[in-house]
């Protein structure tokens, strides 16, 4: 990695054209909603700063293009991407039968896309109904695709989404140790597995804090001070909508109850988000003097709220992944990241059935201060995903192989198999006969040759040899398999 990223401009440049990159490498990065594009910024950073490189193309859509998400697409603006393409692809009504629909509106919208883009390779990450579709289009048109954070562990139906992209992938940029020994168990090709670490955590670790106080005023008011306010971002959970609504509930019951100033953000768009939105709002959240509900914060701000926050509450993979970077106390509430590696910041409630239990939590957590946690990356992600892309050789095959382990070869089951083991041939050498029989594979004898037995060696070697001849050739006309019994 040293070596690459010392040599000259013109060297790198031959390095790609060795791998048949004679062009620049066109890239499409395509982003669904505010939690992918904090991973996918710091890539398309570094991909725009390399022009000599790297075309770049961003498409936009799910939820960003949604006034009820916050209109996300604005902060790409801010950030001076070119947006190529806006595709409003979510249909609205948050439930299971929604999320379908969405998937099947991204497959129709998409390949026109694709077409007119004509990408080397596409950029897809993490494990939203979004990206399925993303990864889909891209494999059936023969586009290459580069899957962030793949072979990690949660749960809900993102874990299924999640390895589906994996198969669908050509190449995999993982995120921890543990992760890429999955990818390698799921029998992909350890040549196009980078462990690069979370491109979030190059900006987290570089992360200013002078100007903190002032976001924190912005968000939660002027009277609220570092480390005593909370931030509680919790998604629905699809696979037990029912049970994750009403943890949402007795969330937000031991919030109130603990009365500390609270910065609560709205949920992501799956199935079952409308219901929550209905709980804050029985709840009257907006109005309490103690929350300030908001739809969506800048990442830039976003971070320095969670690092400087007393506790973050909820079932948001933010919670046990980025802010193990500062050493914020988290709460994971439920089952939707249960299988994610955490640091010892983060206090496991799964089974979060009733308020008592969520507020004693936050009695546990709340103003702590934990060592920080590199678990998702040393702050060097994205140079190693640059120099990935400079070698991805375009004249390698399109076709993924697999890598499964070794078994045992099966025989075909076909007419000339069936017919070949129906019966064998058997010799007996003992006794006062000499017999040669052609016998089926149930035990019946087709065929049976007996003389009697010579007095010498010598002449009973040549009898039975001379009987095995005449019955093999008998036998070839039924598809026998010989065999010898002596």
């Amino acid at each position: 990695e040293v070596y690459f990223k010392n040599l000259s401009k013109q060297k790198q440049k031959e390095v790609m054209e060795k791998n048949g990159n004679n062009h620049k490498l066109r890239v499409c990065v395509a982003t669904c909603n505010r939690a992918d594009y904090s991973k996918l910024a710091p890539i398309m950073f570094g991909i725009k700063a390399e022009p000599q490189f790297f075309e770049l193309d961003v498409v936009v859509l799910g939820s960003h293009l949604i006034d009820d998400y916050g209109n996300t697409y604005r902060m790409i603006e801010q950030d001076d991407f070119d947006i190529h393409t806006r595709l409003h692809t979510i249909v609205r009504g948050e439930d299971e039968a929604a999320m379908v629909e969405s998937v099947g509106l991204a497959l129709v919208k998409l390949p026109d896309v694709l077409n007119r883009l004509k990408p080397d390779i596409m950029i897809v990450h993490g494990d939203r109904f979004d990206a399925l579709a993303l990864a889909t289009s891209a494999a059936l048109m023969n586009i290459r695709i580069l899957h962030i954070e793949g072979g990690e562990v949660s749960g809900t139906i993102d874990d299924s989404i999640r390895h589906a992209i994996t198969k669908l992938a050509h190449y995999h940029v993982c995120c921890t140790r543990n992760a890429e020994q999955h990818l390698i168990a799921m029998c992909e090709d350890h040549d196009r597995i980078l462990l690069a670490g979370c491109p979030s955590y190059d900006k987290l670790l570089s992360a200013k804090n002078k100007d903190y106080m002032s976001i924190i005023s912005m968000w939660l008011g002027e009277d609220v001070k570092t480390r005593d306010y909370i931030v509680a971002l919790q998604h629905p959970v699809t696979t037990d909508i029912k049970h994750s609504i009403k943890m949402f509930e007795l969330t937000l019951d031991a919030l109130i109850s603990f009365n500390k100033r609270t910065l609560v953000l709205f949920p992501n768009v799956d199935a079952g988000s409308k219901e929550m939105v209905r709980v804050m709002r029985k709840k009257g959240i907006e109005h309490h003097p103690n929350f300030r509900a908001v739809k969506h914060v800048p990442f830039d701000q976003f971070i320095q709220l969670v690092a400087h926050a007393g506790c973050m509450i909820g079932n948001s993979s933010c919670g046990v992944r980025e802010v193990g970077a500062f050493g914020t106390p988290v709460i994971n509430l439920g089952t939707r990241q249960t299988g994610r590696e955490t640091g010892e910041n983060v206090l496991h409630v799964r089974d979060a059935d009733t308020q008592d239990k969520i507020l004693h939590a936050l009695q546990l957590q709340f103003g702590k201060q934990y060592p920080c946690s590199k678990i998702y990356g040393d702050g060097n992600a994205v140079p190693r995903i640059l120099k990935f892309l400079k070698s991805i050789d375009l004249k390698e095959p399109l076709q993924k192989k697999f890598c499964f382990p070794p078994v045992k070869d099966n025989i075909s089951q076909d007419i000339d198999h069936i017919l070949e083991t129906q019966s064998a041939l058997a010799v007996d050498l003992g006794g006062t006969n000499l017999r040669v029989a052609i016998v089926s594979m149930k035990g019946e004898i087709v065929k049976k040759y007996t003389q009697l037995n010579p007095k010498t060696y010598e002449d009973r070697l040549a009898l039975i040899l001379k009987m095995c001849v005449e019955a093999a050739s008998e036998a070839v006309n039924v598809n026998c398999r010989i065999l010898g019994v002596g």
